[in-house]
């Protein structure tokens, strides 16, 4: 009898602790429930605050490129400086106005003035209002190298590119509209009276920013002749494009990639047709998940892949119409005279390191006086952090006027990636 009791006593025991336990996962569950929806309720309010500073509806399109239409201080802490959040005008790649945003950062040292700009472009970030670095709560947190600038007295530009944050379709890897962008982030910089900018810049980007970066180098002279660009600065740049599609077809990156250049590039060439290069589930989701800032959109390409989704039906470097854009998008080769800095790593995964060794071997070819620094183990994203501190040294050495040392005498770290026709 005894010993029933104690088989008794054990059962509810167990199924007490038991339901104690999963009580408290419940509570834990509706608690993360709560917090992830208090979070998502204070992003998009965040936005909706913001949202009348970048309504360009009822302003004038006529007016000049850079001239700022709107300004209003970041509310966010910059080490050595201050920030202005900007609307000021552009064009886009067919000269049509446009109005991007973007940041202008501002040193708080004491420097001989004008001051020279720096205009940094950013990467693949996602067509979301809510990727826009204008427009994010952690916008200097995300360039963390801006406090070596500011320490030097430069004025730091940030287009966010015109249809990010603004209305409209970011004409994403689309180098006119880009370089568009950044140079008029230059002109937007001189028009603000505390930044005391100059017309000597130099340009960073990093990924889509070293595509945008390239194309900046070739246009400042004839878009911008009052400006003097001294020296182009691109890391993990996608540069070679063709290459980068075809050895990236099939794989995760599609799904991140892949539906911002298939919103962008037939908003500008008008004889693309998107669902043709399209699976059915590419077709289904490509507009939503461009729509996506980059880490969510890098996380349903990864699950999409591994459901063994794809995103094409067909590699599009063999697509006729789509093989002619991505080549009239490679970026271009500078020209001897103006310094270029390229910066890559061995562990690229995004922007395969074989295709900017393509990059490298054509500029040096046509004797671009370009300097590359190889990487070991670094990751794309982490790429612009670790390698700032060389880039920065290299833009200083270009404001100072002291000669470039080209490295294309060097021999590449890596097999260039197969040129494709």
């Amino acid at each position: 009898m005894l010993k029933k009791k104690n088989i008794h006593s054990s059962f509810w025991h167990h199924h007490r602790v038991f339901l104690v336990i999963f009580i408290l996962v419940v509570v834990i569950l509706f608690v993360l429930i709560g917090i992830l929806g208090y979070q998502s309720y204070q992003a998009n309010q965040y936005q909706k605050n913001l949202e009348p500073f970048y309504n360009t509806h009822g302003l004038s399109t006529t007016g000049p490129l850079g001239q700022v239409v709107r300004s209003e201080p970041l509310g966010q802490a910059v080490p050595g400086g201050s920030a202005q959040r900007i609307l000021y005008r552009s064009q886009r790649s067919d000269g049509s106005p446009s109005f991007s945003s973007g940041i202008v950062f501002i040193p708080s040292v004491s420097t001989t003035t004008p001051r020279p700009v720096v205009a940094w472009a950013h990467g693949t970030i996602g067509m979301g209002s809510q990727c826009a670095p204008s427009r994010t709560a952690n916008s200097v947190a995300n360039i963390d190298w801006i406090s070596l600038m500011m320490q030097r007295g430069w004025v730091v530009t940030a287009t966010d590119y015109a249809g990010l944050g603004t209305p409209g379709i970011e004409e994403y890897l689309v180098g006119n509209s880009e370089s568009n962008d950044v140079i008029n982030s230059v002109r937007a910089a001189k028009n603000i009276p505390a930044a005391q900018a100059g017309n000597i810049f130099t340009v960073w980007g990093h990924s889509q920013g070293g595509h945008s970066a390239l194309f900046t180098g070739k246009n400042a002279q004839g878009y911008a002749p009052e400006l003097q660009l001294v020296g182009t600065a691109a890391t993990a740049p996608a540069a070679e494009l063709l290459p980068l599609f075809n050895e990236q077809s099939g794989h995760a990156i599609d799904w991140v990639i892949g539906p911002e250049a298939v919103v962008s590039w037939p908003s500008v060439y008008k004889n693309l047709n998107a669902n043709s290069i399209l699976t059915t589930a590419g077709q289904n989701n490509y507009q939503q998940l461009a729509q996506k800032c980059i880490g969510a959109a890098a996380i349903s390409g990864i699950i999409r892949t591994d459901l063994h989704q794809q995103f094409f039906n067909t590699n599009i470097v063999n697509v006729p119409e789509w093989n002619a854009v991505a080549k009239a998008q490679t970026a271009p080769v500078l020209k001897p005279n103006q310094p270029v800095f390229i910066g890559e790593s061995l562990n690229d995964q995004v922007v395969l390191p074989n295709t900017t060794a393509l990059y490298i071997q054509q500029a040096c070819a046509a004797n671009s006086n370009l300097t590359s620094l190889w990487l070991n183990e670094v990751g794309h994203i982490q790429l612009q952090t670790v390698i700032a501190p060389a880039v920065i040294n290299w833009l200083g050495d270009r404001f100072l006027g002291r000669p470039n040392n080209s490295t294309c005498n060097q021999p590449l770290p890596i097999s260039p990636a197969q040129q494709i026709k």
